[in-house]
């Protein structure tokens, strides 16, 4: 009797103590299902993204990240794809039939994600990039498992544009980096004024100002060397990943108001061209006064740039004279 009662004592506690772990892993759709968060021991260190038989990977190294074993990965877009590994959270269902109008007969194919902690893959699902939601996504754990819009609570912007295979993307938001001893020439076109328009040459450790027909002479060489100097570090903004095809089209068929080219002093060749910003406001279209759109290298991958990082290098002819 004695015998029976502990075993049924010992029975009665494991299956409590089975009932309490699947009731923390509890989730209403099924754990195998909906549980979209990364939880490393230590860190994440390799993240890959494929999609159309393509494949982009980020993995840290030292102290930083690469892209794909090569580039230097932007701080800024680690700390933002591994903050929405970590808190991705579920935001509401997808019905089927939703799934089936918004993704299957639009055929947007899924961004495959893949997580590891060292060699061991911490998390595996798919990513489908939409706007029919503001969070831009609609993921699954796998092909046949029920989708869901996820979120990471605090953030109610696009979190499914992390989700992309660009290297650009994923490098630092850099236009120009070169120190003055690494500059051969630099063109700057006015296209609004093009009386301002100059040209810089070096020239055996002197710099040489031209206007667009003949060199000129009593300029301020002083004047001349700050403003190479303005080349060393030039950021952009970010990515202008929320332009349709349509309008990025536009923008790059109308006239810019400024191109910058560069020369470095090994014959490589920099181009940015620069575009007026056009905003929606009150239904009307009014002229940013704060950005510019931008793309480098005649690429149609377009940038926002912010006057304050760019207003440095858009000099009209007329500043290097006293």
């Amino acid at each position: 009797m004695r015998k029976i009662l502990l075993y049924t004592a010992i029975f009665i506690i494991l299956a409590a103590l089975l009932l309490l772990i699947l009731l923390r892993q509890h989730s209403p759709f099924g754990s195998s299902n909906s549980d979209f968060t990364v939880r490393p021991e230590k860190e994440i260190t390799r993240i890959e993204f494929q999609q159309d038989g393509k494949k982009l990977i980020l993995e840290k190294e030292g102290e930083g990240w690469l892209v794909n074993g090569k580039a230097e990965a932007r701080k800024g877009g680690i700390s933002f794809i591994t903050r929405i590994l970590t808190e991705a959270r579920i935001k509401s269902p997808v019905s089927e039939d939703v799934f089936r109008k918004e993704i299957s007969e639009t055929d947007i194919s899924p961004v495959q994600v893949k997580v590891f902690e060292g060699r061991k893959m911490l998390k595996s699902f798919r990513v489908y990039k939409t706007t029919s939601n503001r969070y831009g996504n609609i993921m699954k754990i796998k092909e046949r498992s029920k989708p869901f819009i996820v979120e990471v609570p605090g953030y109610e912007l696009n979190i499914g544009s992390a989700f992309t295979l660009n290297e650009r993307y994923w490098q630092p938001y850099t236009i120009f980096s070169l120190v003055p001893s690494e500059i051969s020439s630099v063109r700057m076109e006015n296209f609004s004024e093009d009386s301002a328009s100059f040209s810089i040459v070096r020239r055996e450790g002197k710099y040489v100002l031209s206007d667009s027909r003949n060199e000129l002479s009593t300029y301020d060489q002083s004047l001349i060397i700050r403003y190479i100097s303005y080349f060393t570090f030039i950021p952009f903004e970010k990515w202008a990943l929320e332009l349709t095809e349509k309008e990025k089209k536009i923008i790059l068929d109308s006239e810019p108001l400024f191109r910058i080219t560069v020369i470095s002093a090994e014959g490589s060749k920099k181009v940015l061209t620069l575009w007026k910003m056009i905003q929606t406001k009150d239904g009307e279209a009014v002229p940013d006064t704060d950005r510019l759109w931008g793309c480098t290298d005649g690429s149609t991958d377009i940038f926002s740039v912010r006057y304050f990082d760019i207003d440095p290098v858009l000099k009209k002819i007329s500043y290097f004279f006293n």
